[in-house]
């Protein structure tokens, strides 16, 4: 700009030595130069926005490119564990464990050599978290169904209780506890001393029990029959106090099955004889808890199972 600007004064101071044409000519040069230099402006100005852009941008790539190298990092980390694991379960020896270690070695570093192949890993990385996702969908759906089971357990203890409520105070408790109900009836309730035949009492309640039951088909039953530790003096039809409890048990379940509605295959009777005390057998109050019939309720665990399986 100084040069165009000595030149037009030059132009001036020479204005008097030359002809009009002439200046005419060095005064349009100089109108076209102030012209190219405003060009040349506008352009350098939008050379240089044009290259804050691409500097930003290349900024913002360099970030992009460090983030993606963190996570090929992970993704072999995460590869190199699983693969020690599967090795050294599969072998199940530290000579296999050694080689699944090396083998691993080797993989990390054809890995770290084969960097340009990301987009592959990437692919690897993408079944990973597929399988992962199902795995998580599985897990989610297994705790749903125990989930379920659990209000099921619940709706089911709350049913018996107000089936049994007047029974409450004679011998009978209701109880919810690991993931199970349990009825305890006394003999009291049920029967007398040496005998394995419901009173009217005990039937009452064992037809109540039946209709709750009878009402929830997915709960199975299990009966086990208990008595206390003194020995049985009854006649010669039973051998002890394990027969006794085995009679009791199945006693209950003969009265429960008179509701068609009660699944026979949902049931199951045992006798434990004296061997499965609630209290030590030192009292009469003792004896009398320990000699008792337990329902034990719970929902049926097959689609739990099934759910573990597909997790294995």
């Amino acid at each position: 700009m100084k040069k165009i600007v000595l030149l037009y004064f030059t132009a001036v101071s020479l204005v008097g030595c030359v002809s009009s044409k002439m200046f005419n000519e060095i005064e349009s040069s100089y109108a076209q130069l102030k012209v190219d230099h405003s060009s040349l402006e506008k352009e350098n100005s939008s050379l240089l926005v044009r290259y804050d852009s691409l500097r930003y941008h290349y900024g913002d790539l360099i970030k992009q490119f460090e983030k993606i190298e963190l996570e090929l990092d992970a993704s072999k980390k995460s590869y190199e564990t699983l693969e020690a694991s599967y090795k050294a379960l599969e072998q199940n020896s530290n000579a296999a464990l050694q080689e699944s270690i090396d083998q691993n070695r080797s993989l990390l570093d054809e890995i770290q050599i084969k960097e340009s192949e990301l987009l592959d890993e990437r692919a690897d990385l993408d079944s990973l978290q597929n399988e992962l996702a199902a795995r998580i969908a599985r897990v989610d759906e297994l705790e749903r169904v125990i989930a379920n089971k659990e209000a099921l357990l619940s709706k089911l203890k709350s049913s018996l209780s107000k089936a049994l409520l007047s029974f409450d105070g004679k011998g009978l408790t209701v109880e919810q506890r690991n993931g199970k109900v349990y009825v305890s009836m006394e003999n009291k309730l049920l029967f007398k001393s040496g005998s394995w035949t419901p009173g009217t009492e005990g039937k009452k309640a064992i037809n109540q029990l039946a209709m709750v039951l009878s009402q929830n088909k997915e709960i199975a039953v299990l009966i086990e029959g208990h008595t206390d530790n003194e020995p049985y003096i009854g006649d010669s039809k039973l051998s002890g106090n394990w027969d006794l409890s085995v009679k009791r048990a199945t006693a209950i379940v003969n009265l429960l099955l008179k509701n068609k509605g009660v699944l026979p295959e949902n049931i199951t009777a045992a006798g434990k004889g004296e061997f499965s005390p609630l209290v030590p057998n030192n009292s009469a109050t003792n004896k009398s808890k320990n000699r008792r019939i337990e329902v034990i309720l719970a929902p049926k665990l097959d689609e739990i199972g099934r759910l573990l399986q597909d997790l294995d």
